[in-house]
């Protein structure tokens, strides 16, 4: 009984470091941010009071947080769907008997270690009117100049396009993990029979990287709603807020604006919505994955 108790506190302390910081920074924060919601921001003149639900009540009067909304949406699903189909097929691609793969690989996973700083100012380059890089080459070939960053038609594509850049080359890693452990007697076997490669992947390899697919698009679902940086550098969420996202209008909402009660709102609800989706995501896909 004795030994069994050591063990038990020996495991505990073993995980406590962890917990205290997971409790300091993510679960005290976050319920200071649920208390904060039901409050008003303060000032020394007018000390803060709560007032219930009304910052939430004030979320659907807000036209600049419902175009963020709209915004993040669409961003989401632009950049979701095309980063987890490139992975695959840059996965497959490298995986393959390929000269030089090793380089390949690393070509791939590049973007990734890059600061999120430096992606902006090297795309920032590119964007530029007249001088950079795409207006370039364009008005070589014969095309007018576009000012790509500062048009509503096109400043949340650009967006976009960097965000697939950086995160497939990462989503990669995880797929190509996840072919390499696939037994290569199915390929084997399955080519005896006379499966061409496409009918292989859409029967056999696909349905095995599901487990992997759930776990990416997880992770691609909660980094779409997660973009500040890039905005920081290419267009501080406009031209008339085309380029805003969920979490860079709560940012100015609490250090621009100084509304920090109505920012803590927004994150509850930015959260909120997260947990549901990730829930709905589990659940979809659940009977789907196979595991062996």
């Amino acid at each position: 009984m004795f030994k069994n108790n050591l063990h038990h506190i020996y495991a505990w302390l073993l995980l406590s470091p962890a917990l205290i910081l997971m409790g300091t920074f993510t679960h005290i924060p976050s319920i200071l941010t649920l208390i904060s919601s039901f409050f008003s921001t303060g000032t020394k003149k007018f000390p803060s009071k709560f007032v219930g639900l009304e910052n939430y009540e004030l979320i659907f009067d807000d036209p600049i947080f419902l175009e963020a909304v709209l915004n993040n949406i669409w961003y989401a699903i632009a950049t979701i769907i095309p980063s987890i189909i490139l992975a695959i097929l840059m996965a497959l691609f490298v995986d393959s008997k390929l000269s030089g793969r090793v380089l390949v690989r690393m070509a791939y996973f590049t973007p990734t270690i890059l600061p999120m700083i430096a992606v902006s100012n090297i795309w920032l380059f590119f964007y530029t009117p007249e001088i950079g890089l795409i207006d370039q080459i364009a008005t070589n070939l014969g095309f007018n100049s576009q000012n790509w960053l500062g048009d509503k038609d096109t400043v949340l594509n650009c967006i976009i396009l960097i965000t697939i850049w950086k995160e497939a080359g990462f989503f990669m890693i995880f797929y190509l993990a996840a072919l390499q452990n696939i037994p290569p007697e199915l390929k084997e076997a399955a080519f005896l029979e006379g499966s061409s490669k496409f009918y292989f992947f859409r029967r056999i390899t696909f349905p095995l990287l599901m487990p992997i697919t759930l776990f990416v698009l997880v992770n691609a679902t909660l980094n779409s709603f997660k973009l500040v940086d890039h905005l920081f550098i290419l267009t501080k969420g406009g031209p008339d807020n085309a380029s805003n996202l969920i979490l860079y209008y709560i940012y100015e909402t609490a250090f621009s604006f100084l509304d920090s009660s109505y920012a803590a709102t927004l994150t509850i609800f930015l959260l909120f919505a997260l947990a549901i989706i990730s829930i709905v995501q589990f659940m979809f896909f659940d009977k789907r994955i196979h595991y062996r």
